[in-house]
């Protein structure tokens, strides 16, 4: 398996908009991030977790060209709003393109991009193929068993994933108990860490830690950091051996 971190950005990504902090007018490449998202190639399948906003952006600097399925965590529109940008795959691919989330998350789909269920679309809409993932119920891509987790996001209940050896949480401020068990044994984690203040939804970036080393995967990369962490130089220094700072286009394999 193959995970391609195409943003590693909160909600309002990494320069903000008129902002000019330490972190915002960084030039270490590193803190230059977009909305989070990640792509997997798993033997000639490609999966996409989340479609935020700068999805189209992201495609054209990873040349990607192929797009199999999308998993969507949650209904917020920094990790499902650029949608219609899939429209391309469509065209090339000639089909619909399945997209998978529980039925809230659906429902949102209907709800912001309307024009694509209409009962005579125009021409060149998204189409799109919902497919409704539930809890505790495990479901195969192409042969592959994804297992949804449900973590809670502040007081919203979202999914992360569980692929093989490989789990991405995000947006995760709490986990239930029970589902301790769906984490056993993993070798790569990834967890979200918006910054050192505690927020009401987000894990800061203590808690992560904190939270790995329960999980206890062989390495953990972090993600979803805000501009209030700071310049990743000045951090990634306090971080045990085995918890990385994720960034944009950061390419991993995992055997």
């Amino acid at each position: 398996m193959k995970v391609r971190f195409l943003g590693t950005g909160t909600s309002q990504g990494i320069p903000v908009i008129g902002c000019d902090c330490d972190t915002c007018i960084s030039d270490d490449f590193r803190d230059k991030r977009l909305r989070t998202s990640a792509f997997l190639e798993i033997n000639g399948f490609n999966i996409l977790i989340d479609v935020g906003p700068d999805f189209r952006q992201q495609m054209l600097t990873a040349n990607i060209r192929k797009l199999d399925a999308v998993l969507l965590t949650h209904e917020h529109n920094d990790h499902m709003i650029g949608a219609d940008d899939l429209r391309p795959f469509n065209f090339r691919q000639r089909k619909d393109m399945p997209i998978y989330a529980e039925l809230k998350v659906l429902d949102e789909i209907k709800d912001r991009f309307k024009y694509a269920f209409i009962p005579h679309p125009y021409p060149g809409i998204p189409k799109f193929s919902l497919r409704e993932v539930n809890e505790n119920q495990n479901f195969l891509l192409n042969g592959i068993e994804i297992i949804p987790i449900r973590i809670m996001h502040g007081d919203l209940p979202i999914f992360g994933y569980r692929i093989g050896d490989f789990c991405y949480l995000t947006d995760v401020k709490t986990i239930p108990e029970e589902e301790f068990l769906k984490l056993e044994n993993i070798k790569v984690l990834v967890l979200n860490a918006l910054r050192r203040e505690q927020h009401h939804s987000h894990l800061t970036l203590d808690e992560a830690i904190a939270l790995s080393k329960k999980i206890n995967p062989e390495k953990t990369y972090l993600l979803h950091f805000s501009h209030d962490l700071g310049k990743t130089k000045d951090w990634e220094k306090f971080l045990p051996s085995n918890i990385f700072p994720a960034y944009d286009q950061l390419v991993i394999d995992i055997n």
